[in-house]
């Protein structure tokens, strides 16, 4: 892979910072709190004045509380700094002080259609521009964080299904070497892939 080189010379302007973190809870479900911070190097000239170098532009939170089959069962969220105090907060159903469009996406499975249906719930004007930005990365990071403890991705126990990565990405296709090397079981080898290899390499692991 390449990657264009840094210049000798440059200098930070903005860093823009958004942490998952997934918590067990003793009920059985799940809490996901993601957090999304903007930060400036300089002073900031906003339209409600002078937000110094250092300080949040944006420092927002979301909340779900999800099951094993990633069913969002709660969700909320949390502006505690914003360019506009007291219009980027209140995003629910009439702009309400205090209102929360992201309630909605309680309903809504994370592995469904979810980011399809949350552009139709909270997309535009209807909520807030980087908490739907931040949403939208949750689907990948929640399935990590249940990867190998509540989502089977080996499938070597009898009866288990299909690991759910495979062919949910180029390394992982199924008629890849990843998935011939570490998941024999569920490799498929396609007419193009045979013919790249050797004949005794495509001899069945299971």
């Amino acid at each position: 892979m390449t990657l264009p080189p840094a210049a000798a010379e440059r200098r930070l302007l903005h860093r823009r910072s958004i942490d998952v973190q997934v918590y067990a809870r003793g009920d059985g479900l799940w809490e996901v709190d993601a957090t999304i911070v903007d930060t400036k190097t300089r002073d900031a000239q906003l339209a409600g004045g002078t937000r110094p170098a250092g300080t949040p532009i944006h420092d927002m939170l979301l909340r779900l509380v999800v099951d094993r089959e990633l069913n969002i069962v709660a969700a909320g969220s949390q502006t505690r700094w914003m360019p506009y105090p007291g219009h980027c907060d209140s995003h629910g159903a009439g702009g309400a002080p205090g209102s929360d469009a992201y309630t909605q996406l309680a309903g809504l499975n994370l592995l469904d259609n979810f980011r399809r249906r949350l552009r139709e719930r909270v997309g535009g004007t209807g909520g807030c521009t980087h908490l739907t930005e931040l949403a939208q990365v949750l689907p990948t990071a929640v399935v990590q964080a249940f990867a190998g403890d509540v989502i089977d991705t080996r499938g070597h126990d009898e009866g288990a299904g299909r690991p759910f990565q495979i062919d949910r990405c180029h390394a992982l296709r199924s008629d890849g070497e990843a998935v011939r090397l570490h998941y024999p079981r569920w490799y498929r080898a396609t007419a193009a892939t045979a013919a790249d290899r050797p004949a005794a390499a495509l001899t069945p692991s299971d």
